[in-house]
């Protein structure tokens, strides 16, 4: 059985101000090709189909749009979708009922049974090869908050205890039910400790102070781990079968050098066979002038060198980030940009600005942005330190996660 992995699509995101709708359409057209030549039996997405829990009417049909050619471009596809921390559970699963006509299954909520416990029946979904026969069982995990996973007790973490005993209770009814011969695959939103982050991208998940999780949560017998939540394509440790396979388009200029990818696993039996990347081509170019931070002048005339082809649609000009070091203040700065910039086909999306601050001797650029990428995890800390004088307990932090997890909270 062939299946493809894909995740972190973020739907409806801008990129400072620009829309990007065209580069999305254009992800999903090159996957939709991609499913036409590739006729695997499942499509796995590991979460954050949109970049927020209210998404556009725009960015919701490009998806339920992106869902019906699929089923029309392979009709024998099994499509198995998870809520991530950017989507709305409930607005995903609302079209539940109707998706399953498409063959496609999407899991956003853990739900409880009357007597409190959690109803582990729609984590588990078989997935079925070209034949119609059940090939391998899928642990269909959405991105876990604080009231989904199970109480446990324990001296550490409750969290991610919490998180490993609800991946082992799905693991054990998948166990339960498979066949010989039947591969047990993990769909799951979570960052995995060792995983690398994109700061300025990627909301960070932080609950109890604990953000990463174990590898050692997937049972042994899982044949595949399909991961979603990190937008640089990487393996889980060494593990091979432990994939993030990233975002489909770089969501900032932090991810100006990641290869996009949708990763196509085969199946054998209870095992991996092989796993192979499938390279996601870039619809339109991020910019960096300069590489690093330079003075005023010297960025100027590098901007003014630019040569670009021509191209009358504008919404496939390359992005702009300009970065200058400033030695004192610079009023005019983004007017003399604009003008270097003036009819190039570029659209200027970000001016960086930086000064250098004399310290011991060492001149350290200090980025005037870097207040923009304090997480509201770090001002929490930073505002407890000062007005106690001591660090934040593990329970505050806890309580200050949860009540910024609730998706109508979240930033």
């Amino acid at each position: 059985m062939r299946f493809l992995h894909t995740s972190d699509w973020h739907l409806g995101q801008t990129l400072h101000s620009f829309e990007r709708t065209y580069e999305h359409q254009c992800f999903l057209d090159w996957l939709l090709d991609t499913l036409t030549r590739e006729q695997p039996a499942g499509l796995l997405i590991s979460g954050d189909i949109f970049d927020n829990a209210n998404p556009s009417a725009a960015s919701q049909k490009q998806f339920y749009r992106f869902l019906q050619q699929a089923k029309l471009r392979a009709p024998l596809l099994n499509i198995i979708i998870i809520a991530g921390n950017h989507d709305s559970a409930g607005r995903l699963e609302a079209a539940g009922p109707l998706l399953e006509e498409f063959d496609t299954t999407v899991v956003g909520h853990i739900r409880r049974t009357s007597d409190g416990e959690i109803d582990l029946e729609p984590l588990v979904v078989p997935m079925h090869d070209r034949n119609g026969d059940i090939a391998a069982w899928c642990l269909a995990i959405p991105f876990l908050r604080p009231g989904d996973v199970p109480r446990v007790e324990t001296t550490g973490d409750a969290y991610m205890e919490g998180v490993a005993q609800l991946y082992r209770q799905a693991f054990e009814l998948a166990q339960s039910r498979r066949k010989a011969g039947q591969a047990i695959i993990a769909l799951g939103h979570c960052h995995m400790v060792g995983g690398e982050v994109s700061v300025e991208s990627e909301r960070r998940i932080v609950i109890g102070g604990a953000e990463a999780l174990s590898a050692s949560m997937f049972d042994p017998a899982i044949a595949y781990a399909a991961l979603g939540h990190l937008h640089l394509a990487q393996r889980v440790g060494r593990h091979e079968h432990l994939r993030y396979c990233g975002s489909p388009l770089p969501m900032s200029f932090a991810e100006i050098d990641y290869t996009h990818q949708v990763l196509r696993v085969d199946l054998d039996g209870e095992s991996v066979q092989g796993i192979s990347e499938i390279h996601v081509p870039r619809s339109v170019d991020l910019l960096r002038i300069p590489k690093q931070p330079a003075p005023v002048e010297e960025v100027l005339a590098q901007l003014a060198a630019l040569d670009l082809p021509a191209s009358a649609e504008v919404h496939t000009h390359p992005y702009l980030e300009v970065r200058v070091r400033l030695d004192m203040p610079e009023p005019g700065l983004r007017a003399r940009i604009e003008a270097a910039l003036e009819n190039k086909p570029v659209r200027l999306a970000r001016i960086e600005t930086s000064v250098a601050e004399q310290t011991a001797g060492v001149i350290t650029p200090m980025s005037l942005d870097d207040l923009n990428r304090l997480q509201p995890e770090d001002i929490f800390r930073q505002l407890f330190q000062s007005r106690f004088g001591s660090e934040a307990p593990a329970a505050q932090l806890a309580a200050f996660a949860e009540l910024l997890s609730e998706p109508d909270l979240s930033i």
